[in-house]
């Protein structure tokens, strides 16, 4: 996993901030690849219960986090228990990497 442990810490925190610990954060995508080279993080957010507006505060936590990671640019796919699991959904769930 290409992500420091500060790193790591720093996102944690975040989702425990704008959702508490009704959420899970997993790290999927690129950065799981030891060999491979940059690219972005890829962060995965389940929500139990309900989030109003998702997308809304996907990019809200994606804009932070960025400025908290030195601009590096972050894509984070929200799910909560109103909406379909869609195949991303399932990749990140099957293959991502819990952050705690």
């Amino acid at each position: 996993m290409r992500l420091s442990q500060q790193s790591q810490t720093i996102i944690h925190q975040a989702v425990l901030r704008r959702f508490g610990d009704r959420a899970q954060v997993r790290l999927f995508g690129s950065r799981l690849d030891d060999s491979a080279k940059g690219g972005d993080i890829d962060l995965h957010v389940r929500v139990q219960g309900e989030v109003d507006n998702p997308i809304w505060e996907a990019s809200l936590l994606a804009a932070q986090l960025q400025r908290q990671l030195d601009g590096r640019k972050v894509d984070i796919r929200l799910l909560d228990e109103m909406h379909d699991v869609l195949p991303v959904d399932e990749v990140a769930l099957s293959q991502g990497i819990l952050l705690a």
